[in-house]
């Protein structure tokens, strides 16, 4: 089948918010739908982690096959990744997160989504960012 950027970012969104029990099934479900995905959990101070979620979505991208060990799809994951954490990252900057990196790749389409809670004392803000990148076919 080929899916559009939608159904790919789609893809990546529904990764990101799944719970850690629901991630299998939902690896299995897409891949037999065939959109390869992966999920990375991240947390920290927002901007002093930014090198360490980029480097976790492109360790996590090649781990689960969805990516090429080379410049170009690495400059995709890293690209992608980026672009999320930059629509989160002025509600973030400063304070501490935890979330989730959901990715997902279907032939030239590869969609990175960033859901995370930024906690400040008992109060919780919830935040999304999406980033999309064009690669050449594996």
């Amino acid at each position: 089948m080929n899916w559009n950027s939608n159904d790919v970012a789609k893809a990546s969104i529904e990764m990101a918010i799944s719970s850690r029990e629901n991630e299998s099934k939902l690896i299995k479900d897409f891949k037999d739908k065939e959109i390869l995905t992966v999920a990375v959990d991240i947390g920290g101070n927002l901007i002093s982690s930014i090198p360490k979620i980029i480097e976790r979505a492109l360790v996590a991208s090649k781990r689960h096959g969805l990516i090429k060990d080379c410049h170009p799809h690495d400059g995709a994951v890293a690209g992608a990744t980026r672009e999320a954490i930059i629509q989160v990252a002025s509600k973030a900057n400063g304070l501490n997160v935890g979330g989730k990196i959901g990715i997902a790749r279907s032939g030239e389409h590869l969609s990175v989504c960033i859901f995370m809670s930024i906690g400040l004392l008992h109060l919780n803000e919830v935040v999304i960012g999406l980033g999309h990148r064009s690669i050449s076919e594996i």
